[in-house]
């Protein structure tokens, strides 16, 4: 039996960072060996660290608990304990680049939910059943960072990962035009209702840069990879709004589309339920299968129903129908803090190690 790569996690006791720890215990790929965060919890052991902060359900794994959180801007201390490393850290977008790239020069790949790096032009943002292919282009970061295994491998944003998804096995049909607007969990905000009460009987429609990225990211998604840089596609044209609501967990989508040849109704519901990808035929330990589920009862799906399919990596849509002004229109449904980012994560250091990126040191 092959040894599994010691991983660590970087901002660790955060919401997304404790969703991490969760998702490792007991991974057969992958063993949680270092947890790193601010200097505030660092000398802590991680279950003392988190008390009063965890947001999920259960306790923290036993496992985690008694590591010894490490200070995350000690690169070398944590370095040294781990093959690669998960990054969810709260901060700045310079530092949080900054700090990634002193890890991946440090010979410790880095697989991040931050945005320090999205565009970077030779750092792959993965969704793996959609770009596996953009992979490629880690052997041209790496000759510009000068290591032999430092990387820095991104995922998008959480707003996009119901919809994209969704419109990829439709890529034949030549999608020109989107409108989407996304009704987004407290999580998203690393919150819970209780700790956000002014989000209980509310809707807040604004969060800050989340319209920005699900317009543009998607394009970086569908590029190509061209001259050692991964270049944007040109279409669709995208344009979104995002509403915060009061949600614990997952982000559905509305989504109104056109194309160059607009496919039957027929057309869209066999390409969504014959769609697989890389994670699947590669049988990933976090792979969900089906990935695609379409659900033809008209009040779904729905979040709090429907958004753990797949053990919350899986992506379903409903209510297909023509639209006045677009072609089609229906909702889309991911786990935001699941599929959407530190089980992407995951899911992408999966699919690295599959593809002999990732290995030990």
């Amino acid at each position: 039996m092959t040894a599994k790569l010691k991983v660590g996690v970087l901002g660790a006791t955060g919401m997304v960072g404790q969703r991490f720890v969760q998702l490792l215990d007991g991974h057969p790929w992958f063993e949680l060996a270092s947890v790193a965060a601010s200097p505030a919890s660092a000398g802590k052991a991680y279950g003392e660290a988190v008390v009063g902060r965890w947001s999920l359900p259960g306790a923290a794994p036993a496992a985690a608990a008694g590591l010894v959180v490490r200070d995350a801007a000690n690169v070398a201390a944590v370095a040294a304990e781990v093959d690669f490393v998960f990054c969810a850290v709260d901060l700045p977008k310079d530092e949080a680049a900054a700090l990634e790239e002193a890890y991946a020069r440090a010979e410790t790949p880095v697989v991040s939910n931050t945005s320090a790096h999205r565009w970077t032009p030779d750092v792959p943002m993965m969704i793996p059943e959609v770009n596996a292919e953009h992979a490629a282009v880690i052997e041209a970061q790496r000759r510009r960072l000068g290591t032999s295994r430092g990387f820095v491998a991104a995922k998008p944003n959480c707003s996009i990962q119901s919809y994209v998804p969704a419109l990829h096995p439709l890529k034949a049909f030549g999608p020109s035009r989107l409108a989407v607007c996304t009704y987004q969990a407290v999580s998203g905000a690393g919150k819970t209702l209780s700790s956000w009460p002014e989000m209980v009987d509310n809707v807040i429609p604004f969060i800050k840069g989340e319209e920005e990225k699900s317009e543009q990211e998607p394009l970086k998604i569908w590029g190509t990879l061209e001259g050692g840089r991964i270049v944007k596609a040109r279409a669709p044209v995208i344009t979104a709004q995002c509403v915060r609501v009061p949600v614990s967990d997952g982000h559905l989508a509305a989504v109104f589309v056109s194309f160059e040849r607009k496919p039957t109704r027929d057309e869209v519901l066999a390409a969504w339920r014959s769609w697989s990808g890389p994670p699947q035929a590669l049988k990933l330990p976090s792979a969900p299968t089906p990935f695609l589920t379409y659900f033809e009862d008209e009040a779904r799906p729905q979040t709090k129903l429907d958004r753990d399919l797949g053990h919350g990596q899986g992506v379903s849509m409903g209510r297909l129908r023509p639209d006045a002004v677009f072609d089609w229109r229906f909702v889309a449904l991911s786990h935001n803090t699941v599929r959407g980012a530190a089980g992407g994560a995951v899911l992408t250091a999966e699919l690295l190690k599959a593809q002999g990126y990732l290995g030990a040191k």
